[in-house]
């Protein structure tokens, strides 16, 4: 960066692998930052000893139950403790340069949208919160002032090659997907799949809801939809390419036949870089690529017969409404399921699928005007009932 200025931060998720890539990034680079809340689900004891060096104003635990724990953990810091949903989002809204929203799952819609409302840049790491509020919260951080630059490595790739003065020039936005640890089974192998195999993914380190994403590659799907809203490109001018040693990130397809490519080692630290020192780039001791250690990239169509979610969520794109709610939020109840091993992993996509299928049958996908967080919601709380019930029928 061309001045190194101490930037106020805030980090959602804090002890998740985006949010300690984050901390990290900032211990590696020596970049000058004041962390002025770092907010964490379940993880008691990571947040903590977080907190204790970062030495931020408050250190934040969702889980209410654990507000004693961290408290003792902290007493004598300085540092406050709270805990709960409210105060994850308080923790958004402190007035913060740049936050970090890297909280998974639906939980994390609420604190980006308070981010948002602040006029921070939100560095967005929560592909839930795009997925179910997209364009009211693009709409949100954009009234108060504010910038949304997506983390995701395929959406950041997309980000930096894509030129503002040729966006009428775009043909197609290509999000490359490693194909997860099924890439090369059967639909009868997968049928057997257990939660330790969806979760061993090839190249990156992620939490389990993540990893299974992108074994089932909802995760891609999920990313379709994301892209749609923050480039304002339709779903048949997005595209998905497996690319199994994920060095190239995603493209951009111009009209005139080019196709630039954002390239680089799997390493969440590059992206999330990119995203705190925009529109300049930051210096850290990062990993060179080198091009000939791989010897050969390789690509190949999905196979959507295998991995049926990736036509879900286009569907889901079309539809609109509270269809991309619904089915983030049917995918997370059965996914869980999984991973609980109440249901098999073929299980997932069937379980969504029928979520979408019961809650259209009831008219339960419309978008009534009102508040963007109370529909999502509404939405978000009956997919989750019905979602519940079609697991029940699917449990061994």
């Amino acid at each position: 960066m061309a001045a190194l200025t101490t930037r106020k931060v805030v980090v959602l998720g804090s002890t998740g692998s985006i949010g300690v890539s984050t901390l990290d990034l900032f211990e590696q680079s020596k970049v000058p930052v004041e962390i002025l809340a770092l907010a964490a689900g379940r993880n008691v004891e990571r947040l903590a000893q977080q907190a204790l060096r970062w030495r931020p104003k408050l250190a934040v635990i969702e889980d209410e139950a654990l507000l004693g724990d961290l408290r003792e953990r902290l007493a004598g810091s300085g540092v406050e403790a709270a805990a709960g949903p409210a105060a994850v989002a308080e923790a958004a809204a402190m007035g913060a340069d740049w936050v970090m929203s890297a909280i998974v799952g639906a939980a994390g819609l609420a604190p980006t949208l308070a981010a948002a409302r602040t006029g921070a840049v939100v560095a967005l790491a929560n592909k839930e919160s795009l997925v179910c509020a997209g364009p009211e919260l693009l709409r949100i951080s954009r009234a108060a002032g504010g910038t949304v630059i997506p983390v995701d490595s395929e959406h950041s790739a997309i980000f930096q090659v894509l030129q503002p003065a040729c966006l009428d020039r775009v043909a197609r936005l290509i999000l490359t997907a490693s194909g997860g640890p099924f890439r090369t089974w059967t639909r009868e192998q997968m049928a057997l799949a257990t939660p330790e195999q969806a979760i061993a993914h090839p190249n990156w380190s992620m939490g389990a809801k993540i990893s299974v994403d992108s074994a089932s590659m909802m995760n891609k799907g999920l990313e379709m939809i994301e892209a749609s809203y923050l480039f304002d490109t339709p779903e048949d001018r997005i595209g998905v390419v497996i690319h199994p040693q994920s060095v190239i990130h995603s493209l951009v397809e111009y009209t005139d036949g080019s196709t630039l490519a954002q390239l680089g080692p799997p390493d969440m630290r590059s992206p999330i870089s990119y995203a705190y020192s925009w529109p300049e780039r930051l210096a850290w001791p990062a990993k060179p690529l080198d091009l000939g250690a791989y010897g050969q990239l390789t690509f190949e169509d999905p196979d959507l017969a295998r991995f049926p979610l990736l036509g879900v969520a286009r569907e889901a794109l079309r539809l609109g409404g509270g269809a991309p709610t619904a089915m983030n939020a049917a995918n997370e109840v059965a996914v869980a399921a999984f991973l609980d091993r109440q249901i098999g992993f073929l299980d997932i996509a069937a379980s969504v699928e029928g979520t979408l299928e019961r809650m259209n049958g009831v008219g339960d996908l419309a978008v009534t005007a009102g508040d963007v967080l109370d529909t999502a919601v509404m939405i978000d709380g009956s997919a989750r009932r019905i979602a519940a019930e079609v697991v029940a029928h699917k449990r061994h």
